[in-house]
């Protein structure tokens, strides 16, 4: 039989490990949040933009916990080898149980080489538009315009089509406007013309545009093209879409009659 001294000797040294490892597991983590924050200030970490800084930081502090929880293992007692070798083992099943998360995690990697978008850029992908935040190891985080946060995983986003509106640093604004048929076209043009000449956001390069765009018995249909940066955009868009509408107003412009259908 075993005696009461071994059990009490085993007790108090499975104790002792114990303690000893959240001894590790606490310093590990502050040694790991003291580690993080210098790769932060590196230079190298400083001239990369916000995406690829974001995920290589994660990944690094991914890799570290990884470390620190075999330390902790090992000074519970048990061997990392033996842990390795059972991991090996099940590597097969848990790589298909996590089919999805490997996925999203070589999403990532090929989201920060091919640069799709970066963080700050607004897109439209898998069904979510808004502005992304921030890039980790297996989603991206998408901000909505009313701020609604959308996490969309990074597999997706590498299998879908990626529309980014803050890629180039200028954009058209096209607007259309419909007006009574009897309306004289040139002064209809000449209005468009003068409010975007009033907009100072609108560029002269590319020369903003005017037209008669199409006509019918009942109305004629004109365009509005302007070239703005990027970040105008909303802003022009709304603006000039005020001040033709108030314009055709103080001149009197008619809008198309309405057809009214009866039944015969």
């Amino acid at each position: 039989m075993i005696s009461f001294a071994v059990v009490a000797d085993l007790c108090v040294a499975f104790v002792v490990s114990v303690l000893k490892a959240v001894v590790v597991w606490f310093v590990g983590k502050w040694i790991i949040g003291r580690l993080l924050d210098v790769l932060k200030k590196m230079q190298f970490l400083e001239r990369l933009d916000a995406s690829a800084a974001n995920y290589l930081m994660n990944a690094a502090k991914g890799v570290m916990y990884i470390v620190l929880a075999l330390a902790v293992i090992n000074v519970l007692g048990i061997e990392t080898s033996s842990v390795l070798a059972i991991l090996a083992s099940v590597g097969v099943a848990v790589g298909l149980a996590l089919q999805g998360a490997l996925s999203n995690l070589v999403g990532g990697i090929m989201l920060l080489v091919y640069r799709p978008f970066n963080v700050g850029d607004y897109i439209s992908a898998s069904g979510a538009e808004g502005t992304v935040k921030d890039i980790t190891l297996f989603y991206t985080q998408i901000h909505t315009v009313d701020n609604v946060r959308i996490s969309v995983p990074n597999g997706a986003l590498m299998d879908t089509n990626v529309t980014n509106f803050s890629a180039e640093k200028t954009r058209r604004v096209d607007l259309t406007f419909n007006l009574a048929k009897d309306e004289n076209v040139d002064t209809v043009v000449q209005i468009l013309k003068d409010a975007m000449t009033a907009d100072g956001r609108v560029l002269h390069d590319p020369a903003p545009f005017a037209a008669l765009l199409s006509e019918t018995n009942e109305a004629q249909t004109f365009v509005l093209r302007a070239w703005v940066d990027s970040a105008d955009y909303w802003d022009t868009r709304f603006a000039l879409t005020a001040a033709v509408n108030k314009a055709f107003k103080e001149a009197g412009m008619k809008t198309p009659a309405a057809r009214i259908i009866t039944d015969k």
